[in-house]
């Protein structure tokens, strides 16, 4: 008995294995969906009393942030050269913490939709800061869509990780000298 019930449950899972189902009706198609991209900008400007050690940068009308979107800021820390004496940026995200003679000194931002301020924070008076700490800064702002991070596999901390997960090369990315 036990032979023939598996005989049919065989027979019976063959046959609707092999059985073709018709196509429906097509549907409504519905509509688009999320256009999920990223942007990033170059922005340069210096720390000094004048601006109270802070670099102030409002989004223009052609970048639209939302209040859900992730900015990321990153300063350019160094230079190296590759194998071919091509010079290589070393971008580091923030906040970075320096600590110097006087005491510690970090690189700093907060956002809105609206802009981004990058400041800085210290435990001594920044007035003795060195211009290698303050002038000609160059910080790279990405401001990506909260969804295309909800998978928690990008590494935010590398800013070359960002731009190829969202198809940014250099030349797609604006440089604005701010003064």
């Amino acid at each position: 008995m036990k032979k023939i019930s598996v005989l049919l449950g065989a027979f019976l899972t063959l046959l609707f294995i092999s059985c073709e189902s018709l196509d429906g009706r097509d549907g409504i198609d519905g509509e688009d969906g999320v256009n999920i991209t990223g942007t990033v900008i170059d922005i340069e400007g210096t720390f000094d009393a004048t601006n109270e050690y802070s670099i102030l940068y409002e989004f223009p009308q052609t970048i639209e942030v939302f209040e859900t979107d992730v900015v990321l800021v990153y300063l350019l820390w160094d230079q190296t050269e590759d194998s071919n004496g091509e010079a290589v940026d070393i971008w580091r995200l923030l906040p970075q913490t320096r600590i110097l003679d006087q005491g510690l000194l970090q690189y700093n931002f907060d956002h809105t939709f609206l802009d981004v301020n990058i400041f800085l924070e210290s435990d001594f008076d920044l007035s003795t800061l060195l211009p290698g700490d303050t002038d000609n800064q160059v910080f790279r702002i990405a401001v990506l869509p909260a969804e295309a991070l909800q998978t928690g596999k990008l590494d935010t901390s590398n800013i070359h990780a960002v731009m190829g997960r969202f198809g940014i090369s250099e030349k797609d990315i604006q440089k604005i000298r701010l003064d």
